[in-house]
């Protein structure tokens, strides 16, 4: 991923740029047929999966309905703190589901407080690019949150996402309360049983500890910058092909990025 400010300062030459999205797209086009089928098939495993609601309530149940530490009571919400690859990609998508209220992009899973993007991007800092998902329980769930997840990044790649490369776009979930963990763990050994991928999730499923915002121009990066080179060529599909899968679950009835 590549931030504008590195872009306006020059620090990547137009003619690398290029190529590097060139390069970008020929990664999502080798990997296209099996990835496809794989998303594809996510909210099929998930939901034959799904415990069947009981009068006591499921663990996915209390998550689903914010009987959890996630729960701010007051309001009736929770929150969901999730890393899949670039930032930019996990709140273009995440922003257009129904029940989702809130989408900040920001750094989590670290040892270096209050880092910057520049030191993130070093992979020294230990910290995940992260999306914290305020949602409303009554509207969407825990579960349908991970469905999503897992149907819009690849959870078998260690440590990359596509031409994104390090720790800091490794796939991970920090879950907010033990409820939150339980789901977490069903749902990827339900993925794993399916085998719907080539290999196994490497998914990393870590308590929350402290979550920092990232600056502000990453902030709804992809609606602010449409046009921009990675927003073309990386996210504007995946969000095409989400709009596509999950229509139902749109905020917005609309098929073009």
């Amino acid at each position: 991923m590549i931030s504008q400010t590195q872009l306006s300062a020059g620090l990547i030459r137009p003619a690398f740029f290029v190529l590097l999205l060139a390069f970008a797209a020929a990664l999502a086009a080798c990997g296209a047929a099996t990835g496809e089928t794989a998303a594809a098939r996510v909210p099929e495993v998930l939901r034959s999966t799904d415990a069947p609601k009981s009068e006591t309530g499921t663990p996915q149940d209390k998550a689903s309905k914010g009987k959890s530490q996630a729960m701010n009571n007051s309001q009736n919400r929770e929150v969901a703190t999730l890393a899949g690859g670039c930032f930019w990609c996990l709140e273009a998508v995440f922003n257009e589901l129904r029940g989702v209220e809130k989408v900040v992009s920001g750094y989590s899973g670290g040892h270096v407080k209050n880092p910057t993007y520049e030191q993130v991007c070093t992979g020294t800092t230990g910290h995940a690019e992260v999306v914290q998902i305020t949602f409303d329980p009554q509207v969407i769930s825990y579960r349908e949150l991970l469905e999503v997840f897992f149907t819009i990044h690849d959870p078998t790649t260690l440590n990359r996402q596509g031409a994104d490369v390090g720790t800091q776009y490794r796939s991970a979930v920090f879950y907010h309360s033990p409820e939150q963990k339980a789901v977490t763990e069903k749902v990827i050994a339900d993925l794993n049983a399916a085998k719907i991928w080539d290999h196994p999730i490497v998914t990393e499923v870590k308590s929350f500890e402290v979550f920092y915002p990232a600056e502000d121009y990453h902030q709804l990066y992809f609606e602010r910058n449409p046009n921009q080179g990675y927003c073309r060529v990386v996210i504007a599909p995946k969000v095409l092909k989400f709009r596509k899968q999950f229509l139902s679950k749109l905020k917005k009835q609309t098929a073009q990025p």
